[in-house]
């Protein structure tokens, strides 16, 4: 039996022993781990240098430092510096939240006015080769597994197309054997049936790979880099093509090269120090649009969230008020980025942010494979895959609408024509 065979785990109560003993392995011994600094066989190493400049800053940023004056002299400014954002992220700054929401909300209103947009995620695998300690679709987890088919995948399209939404995430867990590239091209020009606005969230791939899913009508590219501390990085992808940071971080770029007109970025907060990975996200959002400023760029901003078979993971660790406090930071410094707030978050929440500085947020939302329609007649649980991590915000589309619409706001669909 392949590797690979040995860590996908469907209707099965407990580990084959020779899989738990490479699952103990992994975790308690470094040694047996590969290097996450190293390449795999396949991977594209490209010309860039936006890595090392990000990880410099990252590392040099010491947020204890700034003070009341630094964030007062950071909010008078016309226009956010790199040091002023420093001071805007740091402790200091937590006094002068509600400041930070009204220059926030201005930076909003000047560049994108009063809209919102509005889309859904669709799952249409949930097989995975990595070993990522907080996810739920990881190798060793225990869950029901599923791969949509080509005739599922346009039902659940059709399903969401007739509430009215215009744009799609598609995603899947990390397999190239059983999501590959193909595949998803496949799914992706089911979606161009219904959809005006296609994005994908699923494993890094090459140049040529990218382009060939912007041929198949790929929008933009969203990728994770989950977190920038390549150390701390290390110790929680223990295993599969996801360990490898560097060939991770380079993501968005190498999409860009292969043509997408946009692409997401995003840390998972509470995976390391928060305000460190909040500073290398931005940083690494500005230096790709100073390179690529053709480019339409957003920032996602996750919390952790419960998974299946893990009670350890705690949706706490970053609060409510740290995480206002990121995206108003985020909006201050990156005034022209778009800012996505998902399911992960409370309706309270999302309502509230959505004034200040989002400007998408999810709706519709299910993390399992194949249940979007509850929902189909006659389903029962056994047929569809089980989901990478609980939501905190399940309203439909026509409810956020309508929550939208009585917040003051405007939302959008779709703000994309093809000609």
């Amino acid at each position: 039996m392949n590797e690979e065979n040995q860590v996908y785990f469907i209707d099965s109560d407990k580990l084959p022993p020779q899989a738990l003993e490479r699952k103990h392995r992994l975790e308690q011994d470094p040694s047996f781990r590969t290097n996450h600094m190293e390449y795999m066989e396949g991977m594209e190493v490209i010309d860039s240098d936006i890595k090392d400049i990000v990880v410099k800053e990252m590392e040099e940023y010491d947020y204890s430092i700034y003070t009341a004056k630094d964030v007062e002299r950071a909010l008078s400014h016309e226009t956010c510096s790199l040091e002023d954002f420093k001071a805007l992220l740091s402790p200091a700054a937590a006094p002068f939240l509600e400041q930070m929401a009204r220059r926030a909300e201005l930076e909003t209103k000047n560049h994108f006015g009063n809209t919102v947009y509005i889309f859904t995620p669709l799952y249409i695998a949930n097989y995975c080769q990595n070993y990522c300690v907080y996810c739920g679709f990881n190798c060793y987890n225990n869950i029901r597994r599923k791969k949509l088919t080509f005739d599922e995948i346009d039902h659940e399209m059709q399903v969401i197309a007739k509430t009215g939404m215009e744009e799609i995430l598609i995603l899947t867990g990390e397999s190239r054997s059983y999501s590959d590239v193909n595949y998803i091209g496949e799914a992706v020009k089911i979606a161009r049936k219904y959809f005006r606005n296609i994005g994908v969230e699923i494993y890094p791939v090459n140049v040529d790979e990218y382009k060939y899913l912007h041929e198949c009508g790929v929008d933009y590219v969203t990728v994770f880099q989950e977190t920038y501390n390549s150390d701390k990085y290390e110790t929680l992808h223990l295993m599969g093509h996801k360990r490898v940071w560097p060939y991770r971080f380079d993501s968005q770029e190498r999409a860009l090269m292969g043509g997408m007109r946009g692409a997401g970025f995003s840390a998972l907060l509470g995976l390391d120090d928060f305000r460190k990975d909040a500073l290398a996200t931005a940083l690494h959002v500005y230096h790709i649009n100073r390179r690529y400023p053709h480019a339409e760029l957003s920032l996602s901003c996750p919390r952790l969230r419960p998974i299946v078979n893990n009670d350890q993971i705690n949706p706490r660790d970053v609060g409510e008020k740290e995480l206002c406090q990121v995206l108003c930071a985020y909006r201050i410094f990156l005034p022209f980025v778009g800012i996505t707030v998902s399911s992960r978050e409370s309706a309270e929440f999302r309502n509230g942010i959505a004034k200040i500085c989002a400007t998408k947020v999810s709706a519709g939302v299910s993390t399992g494979i194949g249940d979007h329609e509850e929902k189909y007649e006659g389903k029962s649980d056994e047929d569809v895959g089980d989901e990478q991590f609980e939501i905190n915000d399940a309203r439909s589309f026509d409810q956020m609408y309508k929550d939208m619409e009585n917040g003051g706001l405007q939302p959008v669909l779709n703000d994309y024509i093809y000609v």
